[in-house]
């Protein structure tokens, strides 16, 4: 069978234009007068090509023929690096590993390198996808659609034999099983002789076991945690004297002896469980292999009164020869504020490696001993010699104090660091925008983009078959297509002191990151915080009286790569620091002249292309006056709070400073949802309803009966369950299902403990973790709770998506961009909540969590199926009129219920639209649902080849571009 992948092969102009289906035309909203263009392919006939098969293949044409692959790979310019990335993958890695390969995608397409994107689904079929499905939340997204969506291949061997022609490299991203054990390296790359980024299977196989991976560094001479595999002799049954005998010979305690239970064969702490003796030991290790997370389990020492790190290394020599560098380490500090966990039981967890917490803090270089920092990079740059790894890899572990539990161990074993200790090795780094990877790459000058080109580049060296590729005309740069003529300065603003701050410093990452591609803008991220004397602790609220205290930072690149608002913080703080800044500089010298030295005379290295600059720091309004005096466009991301409830865009029309996003009125009546409902709630007869509600001062709760608060609002509502949330905050804080008095004690407990979250299952009913309102709302509002159908996604079913329930309810949230009175909706997405019936912010922006199906599938939404086309311009134009009742203008976000049985038949002029709530300045991270809606073709399937996706950069640089063109 012939096939192609479907890649990347397009300009990104500033005018696009997306006409016919009744979608927004975008070239109207944009500034004519910018001519900019990003070139993310440097050949412009690949794309009818491309688009060509496209349209063949979504009118039911599966196979493409050889004649039309060649149409576009002959005419494919020399230069060009054709590189396959691969992810997906069986393990519970596979969200991370969509998150990684998002982020490799964004930062290596363009200037000489194509790129086309494959997945691997968890029963190891293989689908050439499009990389618009790459920004989806998670791979169960679209795993359902792939049989209608994707190319696939009958086989792993026919999609080697297609790789061996369509790409000249495969870099795989897919962590945990079958990416960094071996098997895609085996299996699909070596036995057809197809080039690829990273280590050989052998190697990984013995360093992806944790067991295995032990015994090479005791035999290599390194220390390791002392450690014992677990022996199954008859299904789950183990032979507790052996496992005993281990804990007498390790001086630990047979009945709480503390030890750490993993899988061996499981990356990023999957399934990582900390143990008190042998029976309970024994239990949770059990408990790994009927959850199915592997059939190998390694029991190993808890190490106590040490600090953990983390470190990237990077092959920089060419060939087949080897000299490893090791970037700056990163010392992991654990934290622990009232969330339930403890010092006992606290892990470096799969949560706290991959989603925003104020458990975990990073600190670059860590803050050890100058020799104790020399000594780690030199024993983790023998380490990755000793293993024959290849290109690059991170390694996991421990600085021992003399206090150690295990210091006595070192003293007693002859390896060559008593003090430093490397627990796992990962062959294919977590790569999301914010990872270590790119934190300790930026510290030492690489961009995104650099780092990753250099690794590919490094790795082609190995292949003599890639030596006709010009490094000379495409390594001097990335993305980025310098134009000539004035530059925008752009500010884009994000963090706060919300609940919803964590998501903001993803989303001004992601708009920052996409925006600074373009030559023609200068693009500066800006974090808002509270005053210095608050910014280190809790954050307390701030309103219009207090604006004078509030502070904007002006960041430099490496210290915008954080998780969150507090660590963004504590690297200004660093960085600002004399001595701090000293020993960092010093340490970055070191390793800028071990890599210059290595790779100066190899000609695909592009040298640094970041400076470690000083962060600057502004009163809020000394900050407006800036961007007025830089004649700066602000780009709004800061959820919640000042940032969207219209404070902060008064600031800025005060000093007629233009803004992303809506004005001043819309946000503050968006903002406060009692006031939004009322808004809309004379648009009825239009199809568009608004929930009941009452809004009760949270002091008056707290003081006032639970039960008989609990049986008015039943008695009003005349139902039995309800929905409770601050009346004026941002998506998801605070929102609760509460089935009883009981439940709303709980959550008034809450209220009333300050506390920063409400754990799962804290209700009657199964929920996810709550986050909380900080600090405790004036007011809430309760209304009746909505029962929507159950949309179930599942990748064992053969039945993958299915539909529960009568109500014919459902949720759906979209995306309305224009300009203010001509608003227009994106295709609608159906969410999936998969913990509970709230969707957790997490659940919503994320990425590697959640399920959002855009656009809602055929087999689910009744109207979409019988009037496909008509109904479903129905529902958008309830919510176009939504966004022009409110005056919404630029880009915000609908949450609504739809009844799927509107629409059609004898009701089919109005589509029951019941709106939820309106977020004026939305989550804008890579995986939210709404860069889904402007990436996937999202309109009926007779114009669906007439219009291309807009990719991020297109996208924000249209909002940009509205926001340029504001009417006062």
């Amino acid at each position: 069978m012939s096939s192609t992948a479907i890649g990347v092969s397009l300009s990104v102009s500033s005018r696009i234009r997306r006409g016919g289906g009744g979608e927004l035309d975008v070239e109207r909203v944009l500034v004519t007068a910018s001519p900019t263009t990003l070139k993310l392919n440097q050949t412009r006939r690949v794309v009818a090509g491309r688009f060509l098969r496209m349209k063949k293949r979504f009118h039911g044409t599966v196979a493409i023929t050889k004649a039309e692959v060649d149409d576009g790979e002959e005419k494919r310019t020399s230069r060009n690096m054709r590189v396959g990335l691969i992810c997906g993958g069986p393990s519970a890695e596979r969200g991370i590993s969509l998150n990684s390969v998002r982020s490799v995608l964004d930062h290596i397409q363009g200037n000489g390198i194509s790129v086309s994107c494959y997945y691997i689904d968890p029963n190891l079929n293989a689908y050439a996808i499009s990389s618009a499905q790459v920004y989806s939340n998670t791979p169960a997204d679209f795993d359902f659609k792939l049989e209608s969506l994707a190319q696939a291949f009958a086989s792993l061997s026919e999609l080697a034999e297609h790789l061996v022609s369509a790409v000249d490299i495969v870099f795989p991203v897919i962590h945990g099983r079958f990416g960094e054990d071996g098997g895609i390296q085996q299996e699909l790359l070596e036995s057809h002789n197809i080039p690829f980024v990273g280590t050989g299977s052998v190697d990984c196989r013995r360093a992806f076991d944790k067991y295995e991976a032990s015994l090479a560094l005791k035999e290599h001479g390194f220390m390791s945690v002392p450690n014992y595999l677990v022996q199954f002799t008859q299904g789950t049954e183990v032979d507790e004297s052996e496992i005993a005998q281990w804990f007498t010979d390790n001086q630990l305690d047979l009945e709480v002896g503390k030890v750490v239970v993993k899988p061996a064969n499981s990356g990023s702490s999957i399934g990582v469980k900390v143990a008190f003796g042998v029976k309970d030991s024994i239990k949770k290790a059990t408990e790994l292999i009927l959850e199915g997370i592997d059939k190998r389990v390694v029991v190993e020492a808890f190490i106590e009164n040490a600090y953990e790190f983390t470190a990237i290394v990077l092959d920089v020599c060419s060939a087949s020869d080897c000299h490893p560098v090791v970037l700056l380490p990163s010392e992991v500090e654990l934290k622990f504020h009232g969330s339930g966990d403890t010092k006992e039981n606290a892990i470096f967890d799969y949560r706290r490696k991959y989603l925003p917490t104020q458990q975990v803090t990073y600190h670059t270089p860590p803050r050890f001993p100058i020799h104790v920092i020399k000594s780690i990079r030199e024993e983790a740059s023998l380490l990755f010699k000793k293993l024959s790894l290849r290109d690059f890899a991170r390694f996991d572990g421990w600085y021992l104090t003399p206090t150690s539990n295990l210091a006595s161990y070192a003293s007693q074993t002859l390896t060559r660091s008593g003090d430093i200790i490397f627990t796992d090795i990962n062959l294919i780094s977590g790569m999301e925008q914010t990872s270590l990877f790119f934190q300790q790459a930026s510290k030492v000058g690489f961009s995104h983009s650099n780092i990753l080109r250099t690794i590919i580049y490094r790795a082609s060296s190995r292949y003599p078959k890639l030596s006709w590729y010009n490094y000379d005309e495409s390594s001097q740069g990335s993305t980025t297509m310098e134009t000539p003529g004035d530059v925008q300065k752009v500010f884009v603003l994000f963090g706060g002191d919300t609940s919803e701050r964590q998501v903001s410093v993803i989303s001004g990452t992601n708009i920052w990151m996409n925006l600074q591609r373009f030559g023609d803008l200068k693009v500066t991220p800006c974090l808002l915080s509270s005053s210095l004397s608050n910014s280190m602790g809790p954050f307390p609220d701030k309103t219009e009286s207090d604006l004078d205290n509030r502070e904007v930072w002006l960041l430099p690149y490496s210290v915008v790569l954080r998780h969150t608002v507090e660590e963004v913080l504590a690297a200004c703080m660093e960085a600002i620091d004399p001595d701090r800044a000293r020993f960092t500089s010093l340490l970055q010298q070191q390793v800028k002249e071990e890599i210059m030295d290595a790779l100066k005379n190899q000609s695909w290295f592009a040298g640094f292309d970041i400076t470690d600059e000083v962060p600057m720091r502004f009163s809020l309004k000394d900050w407006v006056k800036l961007a007025k005096e830089s004649e700066a466009i602000v780009f709004l991301s800061a959820h919640g709070g000042i940032g969207e409830d219209g404070t902060m865009q008064a600031l800025l029309e005060d000093e007629e400073v233009p803004y992303t996003g809506s004005g001043v009125h819309a946000s503050r009546i968006c903002m406060d949802k009692a006031m939004a409902s009322k808004a809309l709630s004379h648009l009825s007869e239009f199809g568009v309803q608004t929930i009941s509600n009452e809004v009760k001062r949270t002091d008056d709760i707290i003081h006032e009966s639970i039960p008989a608060i609990w049986d008015e609002l039943i008695t009003k509502f005349k139902c039995l369950t309800l929905c409770v949330k601050p009346a004026r905050d941002g998506c998801s804080t605070g929102v609760a299902r509460l089935c009883s008095s009981e439940d709303l004690a709980v959550y008034v407990q809450a209220l009333r403990d300050c506390l920063p979250r409400i754990q799962a299952n804290s209700f009657s009913k199964t929920h996810g973790m709550i986050e909380m309102p900080n600090p405790t709302p004036e007011l809430l509002i309760f209304e009746p709770f909505i029962e929507t159908d159950e949309v179930i996604v599942s990748s064992k079913s053969s039945e993958k998506l299915s539909w529960k329930g009568s109500r014919r309810w459902v949720e759906i949230t979209v995306g309305v961009i224009g300009k203010h009175g001509s608003m227009r909706s994106l295709s609608p997405s159906l969410t999936v909540k998969e913990s509970g019936d709230i969707l957790s912010l997490e659940e919503k922006f994320q990425g590697g969590t959640g399920i959002n199906l855009t656009p809602p599938p055929t087999t689910i939404m009744r109207f979409v199926y019988t009037l496909r086309k008509e109904a479903l311009e129905r529902c958008k134009r309830g919510i176009e009129l939504i966004a022009k009742t409110l005056g919404l203008e630029g880009f915000s976000r609908i949450d609504a219920f739809v009844h799927v049985e509107t629409g059609d038949g004898t009701n089919k002029d109005v589509m029951q639209v019941m709106a939820i709530e309106v977020n004026t300045v939305p989550g804008m991270t890579p995986s939210t649902v709404l860069i889904q809606q402007v990436t996937l073709f999202v309109i009926h399937p007779t114009a669906l080849a007439e219009q291309p996706p807009m990719y991020p950069p297109q996208f924000f640089r249209t909002l940009l571009n509205l926001a340029a063109q504001r009417v006062k």
